[in-house]
């Protein structure tokens, strides 16, 4: 079955999925954690549409090409098409909706493309590259810096972060993002990942959360 953006009610999202713009390295305990520099400025990429798949019910990771990490991330969903210089109100007002979110990546095909100073997409945009739980409405947050996300595994919490520990909050990103790329309703940002990262493996038991408004099991197959 084929991924349809919807509600935690169970509503389907009547527009099309579109593209998935993400940030990197925009938790400064995630750049160290990957010995990484923190951006002077803020490092983008995008996995297509075709790459997203649903939380619910368990995701497949590939079973032959490396370690597959998880990065537990913030999910904004766009509802509006974006001018290329929106203001504040204007980014608050094509918010659609936040959920909890999966950018995985192949870390060993990662590292292996950025020691040859090669592009990366194999290791971040193959199929379910992005793993989505349903959406609450974007009224949800009336303050967007300050939006919880978590990730257990296995009983075991792995990552818990807080939109207040951006390098580039949501708001300012997103302005950002729009003046490099047309976002479109049915765009997901994924706002970058907290410190915690690691492999999974098939079996693994996961609870993603927005953290006190909504929490959703799944698991690897």
């Amino acid at each position: 079955m084929s991924y349809q953006h919807k509600y935690v009610d169970g509503t389907n999202i009547h527009f099309p999925v579109g593209k998935v713009v993400c940030i990197g390295r925009n938790y400064a305990e995630h750049a160290k954690e990957l010995d990484n520099p923190v951006p002077t400025e803020p490092l983008l990429f995008i996995k297509p549409g075709s790459c997203v798949v649903a939380l619910e019910g368990g995701f497949a990771i590939p079973a032959d090409r490396g370690s597959v990490h998880y990065e537990a991330e913030i999910a904004v969903l766009i509802g509006k098409p974006l001018s290329n210089k929106p203001s504040r109100e204007e980014v608050l007002d094509a918010i659609s909706g936040f959920a909890p979110a999966l950018d995985l990546t192949l870390r060993d095909k990662q590292a292996e493309l950025k020691a040859k100073g090669l592009p990366w997409e194999i290791a971040k945009s193959f199929d379910g590259a992005a793993v989505i739980a349903p959406f609450v409405v974007g009224s949800t947050f009336p303050d967007v810096t300050d939006i919880g996300i978590r990730l257990t595994i296995n009983g075991e919490v792995r990552q818990d972060g807080n939109s207040s520990q951006m390098l580039n909050p949501i708001i300012p990103m997103i302005q950002h993002m729009a003046g490099c790329f047309s976002l479109q309703a049915g765009d997901v940002i994924l706002t970058g990942t907290p410190a915690g990262v690691g492999p999974l493996n098939v079996g693994d038991e996961l609870v993603l959360e927005l953290a006190g408004v909504n929490r959703f099991d799944s698991s690897v197959r």
